[in-house]
């Protein structure tokens, strides 16, 4: 039992995790679920809870509940992962990619989160407000506009050959390097990071 532990403790390679990813599709597809995503689950909940009469929030929330329940599992695995199957191994990153981030003032990476971002100080700060509730902001609403979230469109559309899932994961990788490779800079100079 102790050599399991150890062995899922340990990081998946790609062609181990990639796999598991990708039999989520077929299996939902066999049990009869068409639609997959993270993002979907916030609309069944305010279905649940917002009083009726709004009509995007009026339909059977209940026919959705494997969805809460999957969004559940995702919560609890994390906390076990977290908690009781972390890899103490210190995270590999690339030295370029180190050398760039130290030019943006951070310098942890002991954790998969830096410290120097991901603390509830730094949510305050004009960076945090920036990164946190900003971004926070545009994903929902890149994610709302879009019609679901990068897990929905990229792993279940495009399994099931939906075009707009194919065109808004192309975007959802544009926006991406857009940030990284041209605004990210500009912007952490702007809140003095």
């Amino acid at each position: 039992m102790e050599q399991l532990i150890e062995w899922i403790k340990q990081p998946w390679p790609w062609y181990v995790a990639g796999p598991m990813i990708g039999l989520t599709v077929p299996a939902l597809l066999i049990l009869g679920n068409k639609t997959f995503g993270i993002s979907s689950s916030l609309r069944h909940i305010c279905a649940a809870c917002v009083p009726a009469g709004i009509p995007f929030f009026s339909y059977n929330w209940r026919k959705e509940i494997w969805n809460l329940l999957f969004v559940l599992g995702v919560g609890i695995g994390g906390f076990i992962a977290t908690f009781f199957l972390a890899n103490p191994d210190t995270i590999v990153i690339s030295e370029a990619t180190q050398a760039d981030l130290a030019s943006l003032g951070i310098t942890d990476f002991t954790h998969l989160l830096p410290s120097d971002i991901f603390t509830w100080e730094a949510v305050f700060t004009a960076k945090g407000l920036l990164f946190f509730v900003l971004g926070g902001f545009m994903v929902g609403f890149g994610t709302r506009y879009a019609g679901g979230c990068t897990s929905g469109h990229a792993i279940m559309g495009i399994s099931s050959l939906q075009w707009p899932s194919l065109v808004a994961t192309i975007f959802f990788m544009v926006g991406g390097f857009l940030m990284t490779h041209v605004l990210m800079e500009p912007l952490m100079k702007l809140v003095g990071f």
